[in-house]
């Protein structure tokens, strides 16, 4: 069976507008700016140089280093660093929420395609240079949405509460899930790997951010990754222009309104508020709202007159945060970014934002859709192969598939539309003597025409039945089959952490993936372990 890749498309997992994005439809061609292909980073390049403040570059660079300043950096992110103080040095990035311990396997996978593009993009253009950078979501609140991760079906979570941004949350409590997670780790290298990884993360740093930046240096700092809190308030300085914008005349709500109009056929994503900011605290991230010539927090008796809000953030940029209409352009103010790295949901949101960019001057980015993986081992592929399915075939829904594969095992065909065109035939006749009498005789024939039709349908389906409790135990394989390849019957990217598959194979895990994924060709890998 072919082992590589499938297209997106061909998946079933991508949403309309993710497929047509990728089929660069003409509807959709004004809601981005340039689709990701080599070639097209040339204009992207001298567009973003012309059109980014290199005073920002210091700032950046001064940001990073203090960041940095407790951890091993590796040269090859020291140099990225320093490169980023450089008329000519871009970042491509993508960003992810903190989720404990990496959450599901897309988190490497992102990550892994920034870096690689990277790479790709260095070759193509040697005078530049190319810097992969994760963005950590450390303003999020949801905390519900990263306190867990899976492994091996099971769910393992950090209880505790939380209001503000998580980046900020104490990372007490996470010895109790580290004592749970090493009974089921059992032992051996890559166990004890494993342990001492969320140890030395979650157990030696205060806050989840201070953490989550120690994980992704641990797996990916050798490769030149530079990770970015961007809750910080040189930063946020930067962005005080665009603040005030926001505060005052509400552009974004305008611009991703006319853009929504454009993709009512799809699932909008998001639908913007009147004002997109959120007041931050330690222990609260609320909504800012502007009613009867005040602003007001949500549940809160806070509130500021204009003049008094636009003291605040002068006085306390670091207290106004983006949600997610403004966190886009926030990375790309404070960003030389060529490109954003994200999954089909992320994308969606973008597509909404061009307008907006355009208005507010600021360039906007490639956007390419993150690698998609499916890891499976030898002995999986050798079931599928005795199966006699292909990987297309795996990623059908289990009725599809058991339909599918019932038609192929029996003696017979499970199919009777040929016995259905026969009798529309039969009946045609009927009707033509039916048009020659009164209409109460073609009413008769019509009903027994779609009676004798109905029972053909029915018969069809108890064929299609009995054929599968005959071959029972050939689906029950097949099923048991894509039960393990996606758990839950969802995406293993999106349920499975990168530990399941770190135990078995160690840093050749990772390994693989660098030399497997290929940003740019725009498909659905499958890697054989």
């Amino acid at each position: 069976m072919p082992t590589d890749c499938i297209s997106y498309q061909d998946s079933g997992y991508f949403t309309p507008l993710m497929n047509d994005y990728l089929d660069q439809k003409e509807n959709l061609q004004s809601l981005y700016n340039r689709f990701p292909t080599l070639e097209n980073f040339q204009e992207q390049i001298l567009e973003k140089q012309a059109n980014f403040d290199d005073e920002n570059r210091k700032i950046l660079v001064s940001v990073l280093k203090e960041q940095y300043q407790n951890i091993a950096v590796s040269d090859l992110t020291h140099q990225n660093i320093e490169a980023l103080k450089e008329q000519n040095t871009f970042t491509i990035t993508t960003g992810h929420q903190l989720n404990l311990f990496t959450g599901p396997l897309y988190f490497l996978y992102k990550i892994i395609s920034a870096i690689n593009l990277s790479k790709e993009l260095k070759a193509k253009y040697p005078d530049s240079n190319f810097v992969p950078v994760y963005w950590m979501a450390t303003e999020d609140h949801d905390f519900d949405e990263i306190n867990y991760f899976n492994f091996k079906g099971k769910k393992f979570r950090w209880n505790k509460e939380s209001s503000g941004p998580v980046g900020r949350l104490s990372t007490e409590g996470l010895a109790d899930v580290l004592d749970v997670f090493a009974l089921e780790l059992g032992q051996g290298t890559n166990a004890e790997t494993i342990k001492d990884l969320f140890k030395e993360a979650y157990l030696k740093h205060e806050n989840l951010s201070e953490a989550t930046l120690f994980l992704a240096n641990s797996l990916f700092g050798e490769y030149g990754l530079v990770i970015l809190d961007a809750d910080n308030v040189a930063l946020k300085k930067l962005f005080v222009p665009f603040v005030k914008e926001e505060l005052l005349h509400q552009t974004s709500s305008k611009k991703v309104l006319e853009s929504t109009e454009m993709l009512k056929d799809y699932n909008v994503q998001v639908n913007p508020r009147d004002i997109n900011l959120f007041y931050i605290e330690d222990n609260l991230r609320e909504r800012i709202i502007f009613q009867n010539e005040t602003f007001y927090v949500n549940k809160t008796d806070i509130k500021f007159s204009e003049k008094e809000m636009l003291e605040e953030l002068e006085n306390h940029p670091e207290k106004f945060s983006p949600n997610v209409i403004m966190r886009p352009l926030y990375q790309e103010v404070i960003l030389p970014n060529l490109c954003y790295i994200g999954g089909g949901g992320e994308l969606a949101y973008w597509l909404e934002l061009k307008s907006f960019f355009d208005t507010v001057n600021i360039t906007f980015p490639i956007l390419l859709l993150r690698n998609s993986v499916l890891l499976a081992t030898e002995k999986q592929a050798k079931k599928a192969d005795k199966l006699h399915l292909s990987w297309k075939d795996l990623f059908m829904t289990q009725s599809d598939l058991a339909n599918e594969k019932i038609k192929t095992f029996s003696e017979f065909t499970i199919d009777f539309s040929e016995q259905k065109k026969f009798l529309k035939q039969q009946f045609e006749n009927l009707h033509e003597i039916a048009s020659k009498t009164d209409q109460s005789f073609s009413g008769a024939v019509k009903a027994q025409e779609t009676k004798q039709l109905k029972g053909l349908e029915n018969l069809e389906k108890r064929l299609l039945k009995a054929e599968k409790r005959k071959h029972s135990e050939e689906l029950e394989r097949i099923t048991d089959l894509q039960n393990e390849l996606f758990p839950i019957k969802s995406l293993q990217e999106r349920q499975t952490n990168f530990s399941e598959f770190y135990i078995a194979n160690g840093d050749a895990l990772i390994t693989k993936l660098f030399s497997s994924l290929q940003p740019l060709e725009n498909r659905f890998d499958i890697i054989i372990f």
